[in-house]
């Protein structure tokens, strides 16, 4: 008899969702973590809790905080005499936010009977796992049925020299004073997060970009409005900025770049490199055991998150599609009913993505350019946030809501947002287009007034050119 109906092995949003949901199954299952804190203590909750998700959040609170402090408080009328930044004080509001979230995961697996096995989980052979390293002699469990949910981690360019300057996104949440300047390498959703924080907090932030498009993937329009603010707000970007080589000193860095118009040479105290994740699949055992991996090193499995081993499954950054903490969730979910022998179904279409800069953005389904590049004919309704009331009153009217539909039978096709709360708007987006709403439906649903999601309404309006406040 196996020692567990379910091992999980990794305890981030993956993994640990799974093994909560294993459980409410009536599945005996384990979760295998070695994940520590900074202060040496076993951690659940992955890389999103403990250096991802959330402490970036919470770092873009207090310097947003911050920011609106120093320019925009005045505008209603609230003045200071000194304004100080206690960077020590926001860093330790960080780490008891991270405290009380993680804490929480380790209440819920008692709470659920989830035995949490401390240490490295490997694969050991047929449903077998092999946990060393918590400290203890190393040990085998066998399981009925097996998830791997080990996440991933940052990708560092072999351009990149090893330099106490020179640090990934952990590194930069944990800055213990702001640097004068900062380069951030890669212009996607991480480099721009923290790449606000230490700029709102004083840092002149430069952005190299190696492509020539900003935010490739996001709806164009959307992507420019997002560019030109980020620059008023101070953030230098530069477009198809490809690194020839970076030279630390010693105390600052050389970054020297190519453009279009020649080759850069930029100095700075400190540099984040933020060019993308990998697969934590390399010390897994998947060589020991068969396991199947594609040409980039991520997990191969079918559209039930299967693996090529029997009742092997793997889910969240180890496998195909977004690097996102609510869809390897999701995923974890779907696994365990799976498991449980239900038929659940995860719509891979219809995941929602955020950048939590400010303003934020947020879209799901397709963008213009894809409508465009599968000759699907659309209908597009634009709505801004300077003609919200709502936006006006809280003083925040930078950018737009947009939603495209299809030509012919009015279904929407993406919603695309740039604005205040994106993050919290976009869900009614998302449920919208799970139901195969029309921008007709979402056009005669009554909003309330004064809100920001009265935007949502207003574009809906607007793609049959009907908008009542622009």
């Amino acid at each position: 008899m196996a020692d567990f109906d379910v091992i999980v092995i990794g305890g981030g949003p993956g993994g640990y969702v799974a093994a909560i949901r294993c459980s409410q199954l009536g599945l005996k299952t384990a979760c295998v973590d070695e994940r520590l804190d900074e202060q040496g203590r076993p951690s659940l909750g992955g890389v999103c809790l403990n250096v991802g998700c959330i402490p970036s959040k919470a770092l873009l609170d207090s310097s947003h905080h911050y920011h609106r402090a120093q320019h925009e408080f005045a505008d209603h009328g609230i003045g200071f005499k000194g304004l100080d930044m206690d960077l020590a004080t926001m860093m330790a509001r960080k780490h008891k936010v991270v405290k009380i979230l993680t804490d929480g995961i380790a209440m819920l697996f008692m709470k659920h009977k989830i035995s949490w096995l401390q240490g490295r989980g490997v694969l050991a052979g047929d449903r077998r796992v092999r946990v060393s390293g918590s400290g203890e002699a190393e040990k085998e469990y066998t399981a009925e049925n097996i998830i791997i949910a080990t996440g991933s981690s940052p990708q560092m360019p072999e351009v990149i020299p090893v330099d106490e300057k020179i640090v990934d996104s952990t590194g930069a949440l944990s800055f213990d004073t702001v640097p004068k300047r900062l380069a951030v390498i890669g212009g996607g959703v991480i480099g721009l997060e923290l790449g606000s924080v230490w700029s709102r907090l004083g840092a002149k932030v430069s952005v190299l970009v190696r492509g020539d498009r900003f935010l490739k993937n996001v709806d164009q329009q959307l992507a420019h409005e997002v560019q030109k603010d980020l620059q008023q707000q101070g953030i230098d970007i530069q477009l198809g900025a490809k690194l020839v080589s970076v030279k630390p000193g010693k105390k600052t860095v050389t970054l020297n770049y190519a453009t279009p118009e020649g080759e850069s040479k930029l100095t700075v105290d400190r540099v984040l490199v933020a060019t993308g994740r990998q697969p934590n699949t390399t010390h897994i055992g998947a060589e020991v055991v068969g396991l199947n991996l594609d040409g980039r090193g991520f997990i191969a499995v079918d559209e039930q998150c299967r693996t090529n081993l029997p009742n092997v499954f793997a889910i969240g950054d180890v496998v195909r599609g977004p690097m996102l903490a609510h869809k390897a969730s999701e995923e974890g979910v779907a696994v365990a009913e799976r498991i449980a022998g239900q038929q659940p179904e995860v719509n891979y279409a219809l995941i929602p993505s955020v950048v939590y800069t400010w303003p934020e953005l947020a879209w799901v389904g397709q963008t213009s350019e894809q409508c465009q590049a599968t000759g699907i004919a659309f209908n597009t309704g634009v709505f801004p946030f300077a003609a919200s009331g709502r936006a006006h009153a809280a003083g925040d009217t930078h950018g737009l809501v947009k939603i495209l539909s299809d030509a012919h039978s009015d279904q929407i096709l993406g919603v695309h947002i740039y604005g205040p709360n994106a993050s919290e708007l976009i869900s009614e987006a998302v449920v919208a287009m799970e139901f195969a709403a029309s921008a007709e439906d979402l056009a005669r649903i009554v909003h309330a007034h004064p809100t920001l999601s009265e935007a949502v309404h207003e574009a809906a309006l607007a793609v049959d050119g009907r908008s009542l406040h622009s």
